[in-house]
Formats: C-alpha cells, structure tokens, sequence
C-alpha cells in the first residue's frame, strides 16, 4: 500500500478501499438478514432509523467543528474505544459458547460477574478477555513506537 501511495496510484487506493467496504457491508447484511429472519423486523427498523439520527449528528458536528478537530486524536481515542469493546465481546461470546454447550465451564468461586463488561467468574472467559487485552496491548504498543527510520537519523 506504502508503495502504491508514494506512486500516487489513486486506482489501488480505490480498489482497497471498495474491497474493505464491501467486506463491512457484506458481514452487516448477513448480520440484519438472520435478526430479520428471526421475526424482529421492527428491531432492524427501529435500530437503522436510530442509528442514522446518530450519523447525522455525528457527520453535522463533524463537519462543524472539523477544524478544531485533532484528527490523530480523534483515531486514538476510537481504536482505544473499539479495543474495549474486543474485550467485552470476547467475554460474553465465550459466555454464549459455554451456554450452548460448546465451551467447558470453570467457575472462579467469587469471581466478578459484570454483564455489562462481557466479565463473567468462569476462567475460560476472563484467560480469553485477559489474552485478547495483552494482544490489543501488544499491538498498540507496537504502532506507537519509533519508525528505524527516526531512531536512526543523527
């Protein structure tokens, strides 16, 4: 990609661009078609109308303040936002696995059981959420720091 940018090869960036998008919009169909199947019309309605409210809002202030935004700021507080949101979701879908059966349960006897964080007192689901944090801490870590590049220049 780095490549194709320093050419100023507008048709790759597009290209990738489409492919990600359509990735997105492809798993989101999917995702509305079996809730819509299941008999809950009226949440995909209801859950699409609100959600583009809150677009607009978000777009409305966006292009507000824009020049007072931080962009790079923007960026780092959102992937720390979605980072979190990896971790909650781990833990309540290693819930769901254990409920269905296709997960073992170790329970944590006085373990916390926070819903709302997806923290749940068995071991399998805190060693996955704990896993995924060091991986996201890992990662996160590894873009922030130095390029050779700059640590190499006199």
């Amino acid at each position: 990609m780095g490549q194709a940018l320093s050419r100023k090869s507008g048709l790759f960036l597009l290209g990738l661009i489409f492919v990600v998008v359509y990735r997105e919009v492809f798993e989101t169909i999917l995702f509305y078609a079996a809730i819509w199947s299941q008999g809950n019309a009226s949440s995909v309605i209801a859950g699409g109308l609100s959600a583009s409210i809150v677009l607009v809002v978000i777009a409305w202030l966006m292009m507000r303040y824009s020049r007072r935004l931080p962009i790079g700021q923007f960026f780092r507080y959102s992937s720390l936002l979605i980072a979190v949101l990896a971790v909650v979701l781990i833990g309540k879908a290693v819930s769901a696995l254990q409920e269905a059966g296709y997960l073992p349960i170790s329970w944590l006897d006085g373990g916390p059981r926070v819903e709302l964080l997806g923290l749940y007192p068995t071991v399998e689901g805190i060693g996955a959420q704990i896993t995924t944090a060091l991986i996201l801490a890992v990662g996160f870590w590894l873009a922030n720091r130095p390029a050779k590049s700059e640590v190499a220049a006199p």
